[in-house]
């Protein structure tokens, strides 16, 4: 009988999806946040579109290797 995946392995996998759409926004569309919230903090030097490219992507490897961790526990055979 496997086991169910915890509530934490759900939100995890829902936050490297959300990681994973902000680093595919972020590249694809780098003046978003311009665009969004009508402010440019970084004076068009896109010094904070590679950061937030480089944060998501750590975060969304980060949080991939959690949620394969998770899954991993609930589908491993029990040994009892």
């Amino acid at each position: 009988m496997k086991r169910d995946v915890r509530l934490r392995g759900w939100v995890e996998a829902v936050a490297a999806a959300v990681s994973a759409s902000l680093f595919v926004l972020t590249l694809a569309w780098p003046a978003w946040i311009e665009a969004l919230f009508g402010i440019d903090p970084d004076q068009h030097s896109g010094a904070l579109e590679w950061a937030i490219v480089a944060l998501s992507v750590c975060t969304t490897i980060l949080l991939s290797l959690l949620v394969r961790g998770e899954w991993r526990r609930a589908h491993a055979p029990r040994t009892e």
